[in-house]
């Protein structure tokens, strides 16, 4: 178990294979029906990761213990086109995959900063990574002179939802995923925003 990190912006290259071991580790129950086989989503997540929308929570050693993405309109932690989904997936596989997370795409508002995925290492929780890791997001919302932060939380995650809640975000609305409930494994998505 780490017993210190630091909050940097970014996301250090040599981090980036595991900033995608840890990002399918976080989501994989939403998007493993759409991105198996596993070794294909590592390589489509490695990929489009940009590091100029993360901020990271090094160890002591540079390790990566966590990590916050965020969207605006200049790009995001994860911002793949459908060239990178046919690159990993072949024209048929990218494309269909493509059309089906498209309904899970957030578009970003004025005066928003849109949170894209935050996850800690399983070895390195319950130390305040993931605490830590909000207030560097509403951080550099205030830097970027926006008002509030915007996340999603999917109803199978209680535990990220309290620690939302705990960390001044509230809930504005929610969204019911239909019949893509049985693509997904979530029923609704609650919107929560935070004044910074």
């Amino acid at each position: 178990m780490p017993d210190g990190f630091t909050i940097v912006p970014g996301l250090p290259e040599d981090q980036r294979s595991v900033a995608a071991g840890l990002f399918w580790q976080a989501f994989k129950g939403k998007l493993g029906k759409i991105l198996s086989p596993e070794r294909r989503a590592m390589q489509l997540i490695e990929r489009i990761l940009d590091p100029g929308f993360a901020i990271s929570a090094l160890g002591k050693e540079g390790d990566l213990l966590g990590l916050a993405g965020y969207k605006t309109s200049e790009g995001a932690l994860v911002a793949g086109e459908l060239s990178d989904m046919t690159a990993v997936f072949g024209p048929f596989g990218g494309l269909w995959r493509g059309l089906v997370l498209d309904v899970l795409e957030r578009d970003v508002e004025p005066e928003i900063l849109l949170m894209d995925g935050i996850f800690v290492s399983e070895r390195a929780r319950g130390q305040g990574i993931g605490t830590k890791l909000l207030d560097a997001v509403c951080a550099e919302a205030q830097r970027r002179r926006l008002s509030r932060v915007r996340l999603d939380v999917i109803n199978t995650n209680p535990g990220a939802r309290a620690l939302y809640e705990r960390q001044g975000f509230l809930p504005i609305s929610r969204e019911e995923t239909g019949p893509f409930k049985y693509v997904f494994g979530f029923s609704s998505a609650t919107r929560m925003e935070r004044p910074v």
